[in-house]
């Protein structure tokens, strides 16, 4: 069964209430939807799964808690397709045992922190924006272990390993994905 955007928006939001985890739904969502374009692949079934990626987060809050398991039985039971199930959880592959396969999958896995980073490297902009936002500074910022220290560089290493392409290639699509939702996700001049 095919939800709509606006269907997948509402059941995010019935389970996250944080402005916060919304925005980085969308930038996951709008991330995933270029990267679907750039391989010639199926845009809504790639940003549906950028979208609901984190749908339990709020509940779990960590893997710990069991995310990404639980939004893996979240989407599975609303009757989300196979795909997205799996998905979800191949983004957390160290804590499901569900190991990224697909594209679609090691996308997510490469992209879901990578959006967190270049996001926290934009807020620190005196912009505040992604639209002078070059992959120099991202590296640059990367090379800073103290900068957003909570993302974690070995997953976007290893996603970037998984996808075979090159670290500043998925940087710099992941700004150009981000650029046309910078305000919907808390940047630019809002």
């Amino acid at each position: 069964m095919r939800f709509t955007r606006d269907e997948s928006i509402e059941f995010f939001k019935e389970h996250n209430k944080e402005e916060m985890y919304f925005r980085h739904a969308l930038a996951v969502e709008a991330a995933m939807r270029h990267f679907a374009r750039v391989y010639g692949e199926d845009e809504e079934l790639w940003a549906r799964s950028g979208l609901l990626h984190d749908i339990d987060w709020e509940t779990t809050r960590s893997t710990e808690a069991g995310h990404p398991v639980k939004g893996g039985e979240m989407l599975r039971e609303k009757g989300y397709e196979e795909e997205i199930v799996r998905a979800e959880l191949a983004h957390g592959w160290e804590f499901s045992g569900v190991e990224p396969i697909s594209r679609m999958e090691k996308t997510l896995y490469a992209i879901d922190e990578l959006t967190g980073f270049v996001t926290a490297v934009a807020l620190v902009r005196p912009s505040k924006s992604l639209s002078d936002l070059e992959v120099k500074s991202v590296k640059k910022k990367w090379k800073d272990k103290a900068f957003a220290k909570g993302v974690s560089r070995e997953v976007i290493e290893r996603g970037v390993e998984l996808m075979g392409e090159p670290l500043e290639w998925l940087v710099e699509n992941t700004i150009e994905a981000l650029r046309p939702v910078e305000s919907e996700i808390g940047l630019g001049n809002r």
